[in-house]
């Protein structure tokens, strides 16, 4: 069997072109933003931008015409452009400017922007999808009835999962992280479901990778719109009520040896991780309502059973209190080959793990 490394990340194209002064184009306000464009992720509505900070975040639209703009405020991120279903354009670090897409056939076409990549220290904006001339914006695009929120670290967020090597620089890894491709996105859409990405690579329940930023974890910035901004917290605006909740957090508590001088034990380490477990459930069965499924999964780990053993044994304990829509959920290094960065799972393998989360949701008694 291969080890896993597991490293920290805190740290047919349609007539496309940037137009001259695009910069400057006229943009909505933000609630003409939203009206005009759909999303399901955790976005902050500013003066007349719309900002955001987790991966996977997308915006949709639909507009008539022979030409799409968006305006955008990022220099940071990289992100897909579809149109009608095919990606058109991938946008490295855009900055500030109105991206276009023109020479489409005359009609109705949908848009989607997506953000493909991490970075939890910067604040990205988006600022609406603007019409070429003789076209118009229209109403935006209704919210699928299916809503699934991922929660986890790297292998929720995609790292470097199109890499194709193990070895990258920080620039590489960022620029081969999709998220648009991992696992939770490709299982979303499948079921032809809205879906937010909450993970954030390095962070653990109770203990990050390698034992660093003992200050922090996963919890400190779950609540968040903006991971950047202290003691910022998400607003749902009463549309985000996810029939399914999947959550994989441990790897980073327990892939690594704890170090001299971390303030775990082995057994406190333990201790605190179901503790911090039940807590988190408490939270999301509070927040979402008793019909909402919540999958604990665990994965494969070279150096220990431990994560796969103890959350297996919170979900049993979870349903020897009676909830029984709390489920476990376990995937095995089967067929992975962990080509992407720093031994994380390939493009390859988020589809394969895609494959046996659908599997493991077609047993669920979703009511959706």
């Amino acid at each position: 069997m291969r080890p896993v490394r597991v490293t920290a990340a805190i740290t047919a194209l349609v007539g496309t072109m940037l137009l001259p002064g695009a910069a400057d184009a006229a943009v909505a306000p933000a609630s003409g933003v939203m009206a005009k464009a759909h999303t399901a992720g955790r976005v902050k509505v500013a003066e007349a931008s719309v900002q955001y900070s987790w991966p996977g975040v997308s915006f949709e639209g639909r507009f008539r015409g022979t030409g799409v703009g968006i305006v955008l405020n990022d220099s940071d991120n990289d992100y897909d452009v579809e149109v009608d279903g095919t990606t058109v354009a991938t946008l490295v670090t855009p900055g500030r400017t109105t991206y276009w897409v023109n020479g489409l056939t005359p009609g109705v076409h949908r848009v989607r922007l997506v953000k493909r990549t991490e970075s939890p220290w910067a604040t990205s904006a988006f600022g609406g999808f603007v019409a070429a001339p003789g076209g118009a914006i229209l109403h935006k695009p209704p919210a699928r009835h299916r809503q699934i929120e991922f929660i986890g670290d790297s292998f929720t967020v995609g790292y470097g999962n199109r890499s194709g090597s193990r070895d990258c620089t920080n620039d590489q890894l960022h620029r081969t992280t999709d998220a648009n491709l991992s696992f939770g996105a490709l299982t979303a859409r499948r079921l032809n479901a809205d879906y937010q990405i909450n993970a954030f690579s390095g962070l653990g329940m109770v203990r990050n990778y390698n034992g660093s930023n003992p200050q922090v974890d996963y919890r400190t910035y779950y609540d968040r719109a903006l991971l950047a901004v202290d003691g910022d917290v998400w607003q749902n605006p009463g549309t985000w009520r996810p029939q399914l909740v999947v959550v994989g957090l441990g790897i980073n508590d327990f892939s690594t040896a704890i170090n001299p001088g971390e303030q775990w034990t082995p057994d406190t380490l333990v201790a605190a991780y179901r503790t911090a477990y039940h807590a988190f459930l408490d939270k999301l069965r509070a927040q979402y309502g008793p019909r909402t499924t919540i999958v604990v999964s665990a994965t494969y780990l070279s150096n220990t059973t431990v994560y796969a053993e103890l959350a297996e044994q919170i979900v049993q304990e979870r349903n020897d209190n009676g909830d029984n829509r709390i489920r476990y959920w376990y995937y095995s290094n089967a067929g992975l080959d962990y080509m992407g960065c720093h031994w994380h799972p390939s493009a390859h393998d988020h589809q394969i793990i895609a494959d046996r989360l659908g599997d493991f949701i077609a047993t669920l008694p979703l009511r959706w």
